[in-house]
């Protein structure tokens, strides 16, 4: 398997970010790259990460972070806010990999005891991929998305 790898998005690589996409029947499920970069110019509490495998771009991550913030939260948490990998490259074990080195990474971070996300319901949600990754329903609903909890 390619080396799999969160790389910092640059001028040189956002086009290739934003050119990447789910399946169409995928698509209610997470927002594309492009609104999900101009979200986090907004939002210094973003961090996000083009995936790649070796030099291939193959996918995207954008967490919550609050501990970015001037003044973080008494209580740090993180949420996986966004997470894709393009239909062409779904299926080869990339985002299995690169969930882990998500977890890697909340988890090297002071205070954090789980890594939450949320995902509209529905058939082919990405519920079931996040189940099978550690993460469990909270009980909790966001904005009519079943919210999910992975702990560290």
């Amino acid at each position: 398997m390619n080396t799999i790898t969160l790389q910092e998005i640059t001028a040189a690589s956002v086009r290739d970010i934003i050119a990447l996409a789910v399946a169409p029947e995928q698509a209610r499920f997470v927002a594309p790259n492009a609104v999900s970069l101009a979200q986090a110019l907004f939002h210094p509490e973003a961090w996000y990460r083009a995936i790649v495998a070796d030099a291939t771009p193959v996918g995207f991550v954008m967490l919550e972070d609050p501990t970015q913030l001037p003044e973080p939260p008494a209580v740090p948490y993180l949420v996986l806010w966004r997470f894709m990998i393009d239909a062409r490259f779904q299926r080869q074990g990339y985002g299995r990999r690169a969930l882990e080195l998500i977890v890697d990474h909340a988890r090297r971070k002071p205070g954090i005891a789980e890594l939450l996300t949320s995902c509209v319901p529905g058939p082919g949600s990405p519920e079931a991929f996040y189940r099978r990754h550690g993460f469990t329903p909270t009980g909790d609903f966001d904005d009519g998305e079943t919210v999910l909890r992975r702990s560290l």
